[in-house]
């Protein structure tokens, strides 16, 4: 491992888990204002990055064309459940732009939401592609599209003007050269880019600020996150930490996970973003990671957090999950970074 342990998992006395990854705290200018592991190796961050995919969906005027709203755009950010109400949504944002479900490239899967699956067993359904976690993302990709009157076939291929569109988004908020080099596909089949965290929490940081966007940009980048922190259950479902969070802390911080242990986000009052990847891939990690940073600028987060005690199946405490002194001394920085902001003042 590259990086060193964040999170452990204590049970009785002994450690009986530990999970090594990397953080950045960072500002629109890229200043890193608390990190910890290598900062500058670049990670996947799979479906973190979902906000900024769907910017050149409001960018290019397809919202407004087909009667969209706050719902459909926040669920074009989602890593969504697959409950009913998922379902449609993304069926509706369909519809509005002359689609069907068919033309979904994402694939299929049983909903995350373990309610809606045990329901549909029971009535003898099967998944279609519209409870696919990312099957909001991909109607907003293919309803720019058809605004544009580009083909709809391989919309989600690398070459396709929506994908170059979302890669040009990249490259203007992380500042990376995107190549071939660096780009993965991911389990939704669109691209994916490699780039390292401390460029991800620049531009997380950079969405909720106006620092080097035009003043266009900055709407767009506002719209976006008034729809997340305004329908967090779109955005992820019952029970999560996406949602959780942000019910918590409305209209305060955006929050985004990704498979395999990734985390991105923005405080927006601090004017920062955060980024972080736990080496394992581990959700709990990455979690509990997410949760820490946010809860130094806001403490009420800690009510949103996952439980730090570990409870085995009679109820019983059996241990607990900590931060590793290098990570308490990242969270150190952060918590040193809100009260230098506290003392000046607005």
């Amino acid at each position: 491992m590259r990086n060193p342990i964040l999170i452990e998992l204590i049970r009785g006395a002994v450690v009986e888990s530990a999970h090594a990854g990397v953080v950045a705290v960072a500002r629109a200018d890229g200043g890193l204002v608390a990190a910890v592991g290598d900062t500058a190796a670049p990670v996947f961050p799979r479906s973190a990055i979902k906000p900024l995919q769907a910017l050149p969906f409001i960018e290019t005027g397809a919202v407004e064309r087909f009667g969209l709203g706050p719902a459909e755009i926040a669920v074009a950010c989602a890593s969504h459940s697959g409950t009913p109400r998922h379902v449609a949504v993304v069926e509706g944002l369909l519809a509005k732009a002359g689609l069907t479900p068919a033309a979904l490239g994402c694939g299929v899967h049983e909903p995350y939401d373990a309610a809606t699956t045990r329901d549909m067993i029971r009535r003898g359904v099967r998944p279609t592609s519209l409870h696919h976690n990312c099957s909001g993302k991909h109607a907003a990709m293919l309803a720019t599209a058809a605004h544009l009157g580009e083909p709809i076939d391989g919309y989600w291929l690398p070459d396709h003007p929506v994908q170059v569109r979302i890669r040009r988004v990249l490259e203007d908020f992380t500042g990376c050269s995107l190549t071939g080099e660096v780009c993965g596909i991911d389990g939704c089949s669109v691209p994916n880019w490699a780039m390292p965290p401390a460029a991800l929490a620049r531009a997380f940081a950079r969405f909720v600020t106006d620092d080097g966007l035009t003043q266009q940009r900055v709407g767009d980048c506002l719209r976006i996150f008034q729809a997340c922190t305004a329908h967090p259950d779109l955005v992820a479902g019952p029970g999560r930490l996406d949602t959780l969070m942000m019910q918590r802390l409305a209209g305060k911080v955006l929050i985004k996970t990704g498979a395999e242990g990734v985390y991105c986000g923005a405080v927006r009052e601090a004017g920062l973003g955060f980024a972080l990847k736990i080496e394992d891939g581990a959700k709990r990690a990455s979690e509990a990671v997410a949760a820490r940073v946010i809860a130094c600028f806001h403490p009420e987060a800690s009510m949103a957090a996952p439980d730090a005690v570990l409870r085995n199946w009679r109820g019983l405490d059996v241990g607990h999950i900590t931060a590793s002194p290098d990570f308490e001394a990242m969270l150190a920085a952060c918590r040193g970074r809100c009260a230098q902001d506290v003392a000046r003042g607005p």
